[in-house]
């Protein structure tokens, strides 16, 4: 017997039920997770075993399950209902876009960012950045904005974590597996795989395109593990920020130079705006130079002005390290030919990247500053990160006062529907206005989160914290069992998790300035606090460090330290490979989410925003979002707005306020209940939690934010002076002129008697 190949068959859908493949290929279910019921309806324990995958249960699933389900009028009219859903959502032509920007209707946004966090099941995002981006597309889905995204396809993904017996995080890559994911080929005009190409030093880099539909947005990601590249060039899209510093130059042209060879080239597109979600894709601006330069033969300086007025720059780090600065001689090796295209010298391509009057002995070429330079807008992701950068990045600015330099800001949300837990949207889809969900971004859609009465509001977050518990006892008992544990210990550990303990949650990437082991700074006063007998308190950390963190990685070890220690058996637990999964069950699930970063290093942190749509009340530093969203009713504050010198002035003040707040505030509010179990006083502060930050920090209003402020203005400009010629040259005549006459002016206060 010989077997030449092997054939995998998969079911066919009966055609009663055909749409739910086409449905199930696009990111539309991830915040219409009523879809996903369709699913658990069918085969519940396949769903389960296929991580909550569509696609890849659509491939598994018996046929005989399909016929059979296809045929139940209960499932049939649950199934026509979500279609009917899906049809409209993808067809309405009433969008917020088309009724407030119909003169823009030909506009396009072409959006950039290295990393996307759309859902569990895609691993190509590793932390807050790919978080915002995922929310930025499903939001401009929802608003109908005319937007395009580009990406990487790590075949890698971020890593696994796992936590070792002794509180080490390992770390682990797998391969995914496109076959089973919402990732489809584009194809050319002749059917086949769509590629581009970028120009490397040793050889034409190849790349394919691949797709994922975000509703009524399209991410583009480029592949360069493909036989016709050279073997050391495949893994360039490998793994998310893996790898050495040309590692990462390689993958930044592949994002920025090929992003927009992809557009311009092979879809024959034209954006009117570029914008970069961070510096990664920074290098688009040298492509859109370069191509502006050889179309439309105009010079150095004049392409400049072009492409500012196409180009929007959103940085999230408040410290010069955030930044990606490459050696000045693997600029050169990537770039050696674009002096001469640029008609610049060698010298003066370096300063693009370089604050002004830099050393070029000393200096890197910033990815951060080349983008500052040549955007025509810029923004932080919060007020007060929009005002630690301006005073960060004032030396790109030398003239100006560094409070005046040019960087607007448009505070951080989230996609609302993707975070909020199904029964607190149920919940909200009673007592709220009818299509509450179409207009999220205003404050008073909110006001009615009032009139939900305790009771309910408690239970359903009573059945968020349970679920989280047994989340945490199935992540905890796992992790110690593979680590040789004995069952005793564990049982002694898992069972004390109550879910009428007043619970705190902190999870989020393990760096070192967010401060994870504050809480254990005095350890005896933490002592007290978690084990009253009367007024218990329990603690949930989660989250991954960096693999080459070490500092990070340390704090990890201390908690799981700390966790063991006896006093502390069972009150404080650390869960291991935080994702999005584990996230909305943590954001849910906790009584309150505690934030302490060192103000003012958190750019914006839009985990508190997704835990206060849910109704935990925040506990955090005055920092990037929270300085906005605190209004002394919603949450609590730890520390003041005083920004410190020394750090350990600092975690000694802030430390005392959570301690003191603590002790005299959150845990007496949450146990002062009434002969129901329900803390009138707590329900009072998470309904205002709720309704003060679900319109204001959602990406529907981030949105809003982007389009008037940041795009509108620049499609604008572009479309009046910058796609004829002869417009771009008066006008560039005009601004010159104005430059040289400046110094004339004379700025005079009259007499108010004359």
């Amino acid at each position: 017997m010989y077997v030449f190949n092997k054939i995998t068959v998969n079911p066919q859908l009966p055609k009663k039920i055909e749409r739910l493949s086409e449905i199930a290929n696009n990111l539309w279910w991830s915040w219409n997770t009523e879809f996903l019921k369709l699913f658990k309806t069918i085969d519940i324990d396949l769903w389960e075993q296929c991580g909550k995958n569509p696609v890849k249960f659509l491939k598994l699933v018996d046929q005989e399950k399909l016929e059979k389900i296809a045929e139940d009028p209960e499932f049939l009219k649950e199934y026509n209902k979500n279609v009917e859903n899906f049809e409209d959502y993808m067809d309405s032509k009433n969008t917020w876009f088309r009724k407030n920007f119909p003169e823009n209707k030909s506009d396009e946004i072409a959006y950039f960012s290295a990393e996307y966090g759309l859902d569990e099941i895609l691993p190509i995002y590793s932390g807050g950045l790919g978080i915002l981006s995922g929310d930025h597309l499903k939001s401009a889905s929802d608003l109908g904005i005319p937007l395009i995204a580009i990406g990487l396809l790590y075949k890698n993904g971020y890593f696994y974590q796992k936590i070792n017996r002794i509180g080490a995080q390992e770390t682990e890559y797998r391969s995914i597996d496109i076959n089973n994911l919402p990732i489809v080929p584009v194809k050319d005009h002749d059917g086949q795989d769509l590629m581009i190409s970028v120009k490397m030093p040793k050889k034409k880099l190849y790349l394919k395109v691949w797709k994922i539909q975000v509703g009524r947005v399209t991410l583009y990601l480029l592949d360069s593990e493909i036989p016709e590249n050279l073997e050391e060039y495949r893994n360039i899209t490998s793994a998310l920020y893996g790898g050495d510093q040309e590692m990462r130059i390689r993958q930044e042209i592949v994002l920025g130079m090929g992003g927009v060879n992809l557009l311009t080239r092979a879809l024959k597109l034209e954006p009117t705006v570029y914008h970069m979600n961070e510096g990664h894709s920074a290098f688009l601006i040298l492509e859109l130079m370069k191509n502006i330069i050889k179309e439309k033969q105009v010079s150095f300086d004049m392409a400049e002005e072009i492409v500012a007025a196409k180009t929007v720059f959103t940085t999230h780090t408040p410290v010069p390290a955030g930044n990606d600065i490459f050696p000045l001689s693997l600029v050169e090796t990537y770039f050696k030919d674009y002096w001469n295209r640029f008609s610049i010298t060698k010298e003066e391509f370096f300063r693009l990247g370089m604050k002004p009057n830099a050393d070029l002995s000393n200096t890197g070429f910033n990815m951060g500053i080349l983008a500052l330079k040549f955007s025509g807008k810029k923004n932080g992701v919060s007020k007060l990160h929009g005002a630690v950068s301006r005073e960060l990045f004032g030396e790109v600015w030398p003239n100006i006062a560094p409070n005046e330099a040019p960087i607007d800001y448009v505070t951080n949300g989230i996609h609302t529907c993707t975070w909020l837990a199904p029964n607190l949207k149920r919940l909200f889809n009673e007592y709220l206005k009818p299509y509450w969900q179409d207009d999220i971004k205003n404050d008073a859609t909110w006001q009615k989160i009032a009139d939900i009465p305790d009771q309910e509001l408690w239970n359903a977050h009573m059945e968020r914290k349970v679920k989280l518990l047994k989340l945490v006892k199935e992540n905890i008992t796992n992790r110690l069992k593979r680590e040789g544990y004995r069952y005793s210990d564990i049982n002694d550990i898992t069972s004390k998790l109550d879910p009428n303990a007043l619970t705190i949650g902190f999870s989020r990437r393990f760096a070192t300035y967010k401060r994870a082991t504050l809480i254990f700074k005095d350890l005896e006063r933490i002592t007290q606090i978690l084990n009253d007998e009367q007024r218990p308190v329990q603690l949930i950390f989660a989250g991954k460090a960096h693999p080459i963190d070490q500092a990070g990685q340390d704090l990890i070890k201390y908690i799981h330290e700390i966790s063991l220690k006896p006093q502390f058996i069972g009150k404080i637990f650390i869960l291991e490979d935080y994702n999005i999964g584990m996230s909305r069950y943590l954001v849910s699930g906790v009584d309150v989410w505690l934030n302490n970063p060192r103000r003012p290093l958190e750019a914006s942190g839009t985990s508190g925003q997704k835990a206060s749509v849910n109704g935990a009340i925040n506990f955090s530093v005055l920092d990037g979002w929270w300085a906005e969203g605190y209004n002394t009713k919603n949450g609590w504050k730890i520390g003041s707005e005083v920004n410190y010198d020394n750090y350990e002035v600092q975690d000694n003040e802030d430390s005392e306020s959570l301690y003191s707040t603590l002790e005299k505030k959150i845990v007496p509010t949450y146990y002062n209940q009434n002969e129901d179990g329900i803390s009138e006083k707590w329900l009072e502060m998470m309904k205002e939690s709720i309704s003060s930050t679900g319109g204001k920090f959602s990406t529907s209003r981030m949105l809003v934010d982007y389009m008037e402020k940041l795009y509108i203005p620049l499609c604008n400009l572009t479309n009046k002076y910058y796609t004829d010629l002869g417009k771009v040259t008066e006008f560039n005549e005009w601004k010159k002129e104005v430059s040289s006459n400046w110094n004339n002016i004379i700025i005079s206060q009259e007499d108010e008697h004359n």
